[in-house]
Order: structure tokens, then sequence, then C-alpha cells
């Protein structure tokens, strides 16, 4: 099976106040639906895009501002970027009504996601972007929210001002 139309999500689940996705407590909305099929990856079952109940943007953001309104947003799964039309539409509801940051992991470099124009849709409405497929080799647990060396921290907004690549710092990053 495909991934659902433009106006929906294949979602696995909603995760409301964890602190495993990004700085602080989010809610981490993981998606069905992952080409990448990294070797070691924590989530298979996510693979699959019928895995997940097809869901529209809005009902996700509703549920989001039901069960965890003051968590800021992570966008997981699977990977996200396989559903780009309506993960955009769902940060472009976020963003427009609210100050909530939003995390989004893919297995796609930024790189990748920059030169195709489909994909570069979401990056205006991402804050930071966990890049780059899991790499078992490069499996590293003492890594700030990622799972291998391979992957980066982006500060989304930096590096669209910039045109370089700007990694994510915090006094979460400082501490790692």
């Amino acid at each position: 099976m495909e991934a659902p139309g433009p106006q929906q999500i294949s979602l696995m689940r909603i995760v409301p106040d964890t602190s495993v996705d990004g700085p602080g407590l989010r809610t981490s909305v993981y998606c069905a639906g992952c080409r990448h099929r990294c070797p070691g990856c924590h989530n298979p079952a996510t693979w699959s895009f019928s895995a997940g109940t097809a869901t529209a943007p809005r009902e996700i953001w509703e549920t989001i501002l039901r069960e965890s309104p003051d968590s800021n947003i992570t966008f997981s799964g699977g990977d996200p970027l396989y559903q780009v039309e309506a993960f955009t539409e769902l940060a472009r509801i976020i963003k427009s009504e609210s100050d909530k940051t939003i995390w989004c992991y893919t297995g796609f470099t930024f790189e990748e996601i920059a030169a195709d124009e489909r994909l570069a849709q979401i990056l205006p409405w991402i804050d930071v972007l966990v890049d780059g497929p899991f790499i078992a080799a490069e499996r590293d647990a003492a890594l700030l929210f990622r799972g291998s060396r391979n992957q980066r921290l982006i500060d989304v907004p930096a590096t669209l001002k910039s045109g370089s690549v700007t990694h994510w710092r915090s006094a979460f990053a400082l501490a790692a």
C-alpha cells in the first residue's frame, strides 16, 4: 500500500508528554510508512504504510490540544517525509495556531530534502530536523536525541537563512 492521500496521515500513534524526541516535554506524532528500512531500526513496526490509521492533520492537531496542550511537537515514524504534503499541512496548522516548536525525524538528509521541491515544502515549518538514516555501525547511545553519529540536529530556520547547514545548539546540546 502506498502512503495515504495528501490530506491524511497514516498515523501509528500520538504520544503526549514524552522527553526522548527533543528537549522538554513534547508530543510525538508517529506515522506509518518508511522505505528507508534501516537495519537496526528501533521502530520497524512503522515501516508499512498500511500499519497506521488514515487521519486528517486537523484531527491530529485537535488531539494534541486536548491531550497535551502545553507540549511542543515532534514528527517521527516511520518517516514523515513519505507523507510530506499532509505533514506540511499539519505543521502549517500548528504554526498558524500556536507558538510550539516542531522537530522532525527523517531518514533523508537535509541536502536531499532541499534539492527536492516536493520534500522541501515542509522546511519553512520545521524548527529542528534530525536528518539521515540510522546506521547501526555508527550507533551511539550517548548521543542527544538521535541514534547514530551520522544523524544531525539541524536548526532549520538558521540553515534556510544562512544557506549552509547550521547545527542546533542549546543547553541540552552543550551538555551532551
